[in-house]
């Protein structure tokens, strides 16, 4: 008896030390440079997000962030390369929605685990789309473009960043709600979608209001309508999709931060609560999330990955009864 006694104090002791041990790595965390790895090239909206929160948990933080462009794969090629790497806080993962709420359904065999390989970190914003069309268009509204759509099933075109991507997903989900039958054209990026929807090449998408923005203003493209629940301030003049006859239609693009399963909890919480005050701040806010369109994505480690498995059975069930596939 006084041995198995002896033993389970032995055990407490020794989880009490681990436990002290994982407090005090969290409150001196980071003490060497932090990597982020996005799945994408330099340039685009994950990208775009990830170096302006760097720039600043760099100076919460006193360390230099490096960011790891690793595109490729269907941000396979970056979410491996991180499921492998040392779970300890200095290894992060910056992608957007399709890496673990879309791509998991399109794809029969993943190089990695999303539920397993991962520990959710916090939200890093979602874009608000716009479902735009070219000035040229005969079309002006979203009734118009599901008249369209009706009087000649499959023949009216629009562009999309790529398979799977939000242009495509936000469109798939358009035709369920309104049972219209379309054509994607897929691109590769939002800069030559952008650039054919100039020229008019290709009559419509639904992209983020960072890239479309110009455009409009420009008189070159023409927002039919927001995809987000609200209106924009920005634009108080555009309907949203649902106010325009498509009831409880809701698609934004969200991005977020992960890190390898196992990270110490205590980690995972300083990180999320240092990122969740960066996205609170006023100053941020009105120098890059409002210019940008962007919303945060607010919440704990715990919430983030509930917000997570949502939109995965949001967009796993549309992808299913879509059949897309990316084989």
């Amino acid at each position: 008896m006084q041995m198995r006694s002896a033993i389970i104090a032995g055990l407490f002791a020794v989880g009490a030390c681990f436990a002290a041990a994982t407090h005090a790595a969290a409150q001196s965390f980071p003490s060497k440079p932090v990597r982020i790895v996005v799945p994408y090239p330099a340039g685009g909206s994950v990208d775009i997000v990830t170096r302006a929160v760097s720039q600043r948990l760099t100076t919460l933080w006193g360390q230099s962030i490096v960011i790891e462009n690793k595109g490729g794969g269907g941000t396979q090629i970056g979410a491996e390369a991180v499921a492998k790497s040392p779970a300890d806080g200095y290894t992060l993962f910056a992608t957007g929605m399709e890496t673990f709420a879309i791509t998991p359904f399109m794809v029969s065999k993943l190089a990695f685990d999303p539920d397993k390989d991962f520990t959710p970190v916090s939200g890093f914003g979602f874009s608000n789309q716009f479902l735009v069309l070219t000035a040229s268009s005969p079309m002006t509204t979203v009734s118009d473009v599901i008249a369209a759509a009706k009087a000649k099933p499959g023949e009216l075109q629009y562009g999309t960043v790529g398979l799977g991507g939000s242009s495509h997903i936000n469109m798939v989900l358009f035709e369920s709600m309104t049972g219209i039958k379309l054509t994607p054209v897929h691109y590769r990026g939002g800069a030559p979608l952008v650039t054919d929807l100039l020229g008019g090449h290709v009559p419509m998408s639904f992209l983020s209001g960072a890239l479309v923005d110009q455009g409009i203003k420009a008189g070159k493209l023409r927002p039919a309508a927001i995809a987000s629940k609200q209106r924009l301030p920005q634009y108080p003049n555009v309907p949203t999709v649902d106010e325009s006859g498509v009831p409880g239609f809701e698609a934004v693009s969200w991005y977020g931060l992960w890190a390898p399963a196992g990270t110490p909890p205590d980690i995972v919480t300083k990180i999320n609560a240092d990122v969740q005050k960066i996205f609170a701040d006023d100053d941020f806010r009105t120098k890059f999330l409002e210019p940008n369109f962007l919303g945060a994505v607010t919440g704990s480690p715990a919430e983030f990955a509930a917000f997570i498995k949502a939109e995965a059975t949001k967009w796993g069930k549309l992808v299913r009864e879509a059949g897309i596939k990316a084989e």
